[in-house]
């Protein structure tokens, strides 16, 4: 069995797909039922993002160690447009697509490790790790 798993992004299915893999992974990791449906909450999240603001990208999902912690890595990338204030963008409420404005905040909160990298006009990547209690 893989530790890795790559998800094209383009549509609803996508998301689904991804998420049920992430949870997939996650319970081979260790995971226990609560944080699954947090990893699934946060894949998902990640994924219809991409959906909705880049049309398509890619899921990364890794089972991760860091010495004598284990965990699974979701790093989310896609072509899109970029987001011009990464600061903003956590804020809850804040949305550029009509949203509630929780998808990036809540993932953040759900996840140990949270880091987005992007730049206005150019490619976005999330990565988020959570790691085994």
């Amino acid at each position: 069995m893989t530790n890795n798993v790559q998800i094209t992004i383009a549509s609803g299915v996508d998301i689904v797909t991804a998420r049920l893999e992430g949870r997939e992974l996650a319970a081979r990791a260790g995971f226990y039922a609560s944080d699954l449906t947090v990893i699934s909450t946060a894949i998902s999240e990640l994924a219809r993002n991409i959906v909705e603001y880049a049309c398509n990208g890619e899921i990364v999902l890794s089972i991760v160690q860091d010495r004598n912690r284990k965990g699974i890595r979701i790093v989310a990338r896609d072509d899109g447009p970029g987001i011009a204030d990464i600061e903003l963008a956590l804020r809850d409420g804040y949305s550029t697509g009509g949203g509630l404005g929780l998808g990036l905040p809540g993932t953040r909160r759900l996840m140990d490790d949270f880091r987005i990298d992007s730049k206005s006009g150019e490619a976005t990547i999330v990565t988020a790790t959570k790691w085994i209690r």
